[in-house]
């Protein structure tokens, strides 16, 4: 009991530094590219392809060291306390990782480390724990392989349960991020399900294709995107109806619930407008060092600029965002667009104390 009290507390303190303190600094300067939260994209390739996932690209070079601790450094000079891990697969390069969350801890940051999963081990994470990450977002879409989603709990089973296990030792959160497809509604329920049995939190998306203005030549699988057919709404809307109970019965989940509603709408074709935050609060570094505004328009010509040099002109991004707002429901920025708010604040330091 005792260290779970005290596993929720350090939570709760280390989700009101790297995060609360950030939103007030950037009410402060609110006219300045000010990030609470920036995507370091450290790996274009994986081990594995899903067939939703137009990001990575196995032709192309990650991150080198130098560029990815003058990035934190940048970032801390910024306000920014937040880094999330990005790929394709961060842990083709395990090494990489574990200096890079190693080196971001020791500046006082929230490091977050997506992966799949495949790669992890027990060492590994013991040694990821003992480097100071502050979230594990393990990517699964379902229970057993299906067509195109290998993101598959049960190829991870053994990987999962030590997660689960050492999560208070080294004081980490642990959720699963889940995609929600044409394929796999019914495991979206059951992965849900085994998270709560295992007080950790969930994370969702809504599979959606990607937008006209970003350059995937590279894209294997742009006709089978697995995306949601008319004839699965009514079943769609029905497991996210249950989603948003478990929500309100308490059950930790990154997503707000208007979030799991708007999916209703998008899945339609339909999204009322949202205050992306893309640019201005939250960014993207690319493994070059170059700046995008968000994770789903990294593949978006245009130059915003790199590190100690950003370029985030706030009319150019308006007229950007009145084009790709409409067709995106971004689980990160529409999260950051309603947690935004001096309203919602205590409700997101609230989720960081439940989990566990």
């Amino acid at each position: 009991m005792f260290e779970t009290a005290h596993y929720k507390a350090l939570n709760g303190i280390r989700a009101f530094r790297r995060w609360a303190i950030p939103y007030f600094n950037s009410l402060i300067h609110a006219k300045e590219f000010r990030p609470v939260l920036c995507y370091l994209y450290t790996e274009w390739k994986c081990n594995i392809d899903c067939y939703y996932c137009f990001q990575f690209n196995n032709e192309r070079e990650g991150m080198d060291i130098d560029t990815a601790k003058s990035s934190v450094d940048w970032l801390r000079s910024v306000g920014c306390r937040v880094i999330p891990l990005m790929g394709g697969e961060p842990l083709l390069r395990k090494d990489f990782v574990l200096e890079v969350i190693r080196y971001g801890a020791e500046k006082g940051f929230f490091m977050y480390l997506p992966t799949n999963g495949y790669l992890l081990d027990k060492p590994f994470i013991d040694e990821v724990g003992k480097a100071g990450v502050a979230a594990i977002n393990l990517a699964v879409d379902c229970i057993s392989p299906l067509k195109g989603l290998p993101k598959a709990l049960l190829r991870i089973e053994p990987q999962f349960r030590y997660l689960v296990e050492r999560q208070k030792k080294y004081g980490y959160l642990l959720f699963f991020n889940i995609n929600i497809c044409r394929n796999n509604l019914r495991d979206v329920k059951m992965l849900t399900e085994i998270a709560h049995q295992n007080n950790i939190g969930t994370d969702y998306h809504l599979n959606e294709p990607p937008q006209d203005i970003v350059d995937i030549e590279h894209y294997a699988h742009r006709d089978d995107m697995l995306n949601i057919r008319p004839e699965q709404f009514d079943e769609v809307d029905e497991l996210l109806d249950w989603i948003i109970d478990k929500h309100r019965k308490g059950w930790p989940m990154v997503n707000s619930i208007a979030h799991l509603q708007a999916f209703k709408e998008r899945m339609r074709g339909r999204i009322t407008y949202w205050d992306c935050r893309a640019g201005h609060n939250g960014a993207l570094i690319r493994p070059d060092g170059t700046l995008s505004p968000c994770f789903d328009l990294i593949c978006y010509n245009d130059d915003w600029g790199r590190i100690w040099e950003p370029k985030f002109d706030q009319e150019k991004l308006r007229k950007m965002k009145k084009e790709c707002v409409p067709h995106c429901s971004s689980t990160c920025f529409y999260t950051m667009a309603h947690y935004y708010n001096m309203r919602y604040l205590p409700e997101w330091i609230r989720k960081h104390v439940r989990v566990g």
